[in-house]
């Protein structure tokens, strides 16, 4: 009996050892300015576009389990590839992806507009709540204008097409379109953005390039251009369309602005503003045939970040994108954030992964400071794209990004993190905790392996992290006279940790650095 006393007083004594002098609570010196550790921003965006069933849902009419573990299987993918933002269309067609009293349930979602999911459930609320346990941005795509697709579509007595004919015009084999000029179009439109941005906790609101359809410029609207004669109204045609779709843009920007200023504005223009801007440049004109002045709305600033579709490949000289990207970066005076959009094409092979990962490496070298892009599709990244996965994983997507800062937004960072390391033998446990939980959507663990600094990026969910005191790695030495070498090992100590926290905005606050505990003797093991 006095031996099983004196094991268990011995055990205790080793508990408090192992407690008080193998735990780090306390923060070192920071490192010299040279050697503090960095974390990659840029902003990894991909589209899901549920029009026409492309990314999203497969097809209509899948039940709710269905949907749910199809939008978890791209959601996961978009984690392992190391994005972080997701533009999620929710308005196709004047319908709604989501719980909406002013529009209808979507037909792409359930096979009948009108009809919600059964079991029920809201899809938006599903894949806001989703994407952020992934610690991915979730931003909301809506087209404005576009009323009905086409005819293999019904309309049912819930759309607007029947209920308010008087704005929904037929512009060709059964496609119809609001029309911009309307107010009550307008009106009805802010207030379908303004209800998601109130009710859902989503980063940002996305529209893409269409605003007048693309056609040859004609539009049927001569009663809302007689209405406005009337009135005497002194712009042209042209100008005035222009002006009925710049309207709306200023009014989302500010609307969005006074009642959640951190939630993002972005627009996708189409790529070319005008022909021959700059010379070289040929193509489609949207001042003239989508009355959308997007070089505007850049200049105004009422976007925060800005992605002109720029579909066309390096070296194609009418559309080049280098030349196009560089044009709309003179255009940015004040400096709102530039990410343009990419396609990737059915081809996924290394020739499609090879111009993708150029273009981010150009787009990379014209926005340093804050680079990013947006996909387009989803779907290229869920259909035999392998090449273009394992390029981008093994190149530029290689490490984890947290989203660019928008200063002009938010330039306040949150409270760094109280963060504690323990060691046994030769592994240390690094966990944390947040200050202000609310103002933290990420957390950063900074370690450096012999002089260079490694990170990993983790979610609001996470605390805790294990990593190796020391690693090995492989080194391929240099060949001498063409002789094939093998790999040398080395052994790696870890020198530095440090932690930090990120809010939804992309601030990062102070780093804490933490000391490296001692290892436990083997002997307290015994």
């Amino acid at each position: 009996m006095k031996t099983l006393f004196s094991q268990i007083f011995l055990f205790l004594c080793c508990a408090v050892l192992v407690s008080g002098c193998f735990s780090s609570r306390s923060n070192i010196e920071e490192p010299s300015a040279r050697n503090l550790p960095r974390v990659e921003k840029e902003f990894r965006g991909v589209w899901v576009a549920t029009v026409s069933n492309i990314d999203w849902p497969s097809k209509p009419g899948l039940t709710t389990e269905q949907q749910q573990q199809e939008a978890l299987a791209i959601l996961d993918t978009v984690a392992a590839l190391h994005m972080n933002a997701v533009i999620f269309q929710v308005r196709p067609q004047t319908d709604a992806i989501y719980k909406s009293d002013l529009e209808p349930w979507s037909y792409y979602l359930t096979g009948k507009q009108g009809l919600p999911p059964d079991p029920y459930y809201d899809p938006l609320e599903f894949w806001i709540t989703e994407a952020h346990k992934r610690g991915l941005e979730l931003h909301a795509w809506f087209n404005p204008y576009r009323a009905h697709v086409s005819r293999r579509v019904e309309i049912t007595d819930s759309s607007i097409v029947r209920q308010k004919p008087e704005l929904a015009k037929e512009i060709n084999d059964g496609m119809y379109w609001l029309d911009p000029a309307k107010k009550e179009v307008q009106d009805h439109s802010f207030n379908v953005v303004m209800d998601v941005v109130k009710r859902y906790d989503v980063d940002g609101i996305h529209f893409d390039d269409y605003f007048y359809p693309y056609s040859d410029g004609i539009f049927p609207d001569d009663d809302s251009w007689e209405e406005y004669q009337k009135k005497s109204g002194t712009l042209s045609r042209e100008d005035w369309r222009r002006m009925n779709v710049n309207t709306f843009i200023e009014r989302v920007y500010k609307g969005i602005k006074n009642e959640k200023p951190y939630v993002k504005f972005g627009i996708s223009p189409f790529g070319i503003w005008r022909p021959t801007y700059p010379q070289s440049i040929e193509g489609y004109d949207q001042y003239n045939k989508l009355y959308a002045d997007a070089k505007l709305w850049l200049n105004k600033g009422w976007i925060d970040y800005w992605t002109p579709q720029l579909y066309w490949h390096i070296n194609q000289i009418p559309q080049s994108f280098p030349v196009l990207l560089g044009w709309w970066l003179k255009e940015n005076s004040l400096h709102r954030h530039l990410w343009p959009g990419m396609i990737i094409r059915r081809s996924h092979d290394e020739k499609t992964a090879d111009e993708i990962v150029n273009q981010i490496m150009i787009e990379r070298g014209f926005v340093p400071e804050a680079p990013g892009h947006i996909h387009f599709s989803m779907k290229a990244f869920m259909r035999d794209s392998n090449a273009v996965d394992s390029s981008l994983i093994a190149g530029p997507y290689r490490q984890q990004a947290i989203v660019p800062p928008s200063p002009w937004l938010d330039n306040v960072p949150p409270e760094m993190p109280a963060a504690t390391v323990e060691r046994v033998r030769d592994t240390l446990t690094v966990q944390w905790r947040q200050k202000n939980p609310g103002d933290v959507f990420r957390t950063i663990v900074y370690y450096q392996f012999d002089e260079k600094w490694l990170y990993s990026i983790f979610n609001k969910q996470d605390s805790v992290y294990s990593i190796p005191f020391t690693r090995t790695v492989y080194e391929q030495p240099r060949s001498r006279r063409g002789e094939i070498q093998e790999p040398r090992a080395k052994t790696e100590r870890l020198n530095a940790l440090a932690v930090s926290a990120v809010d939804r905005m992309g601030n990062e606050s102070k780093k804490i650095f933490l000391n490296i505990p001692e290892a436990i003797p083997d002997s307290l093991f015994h």
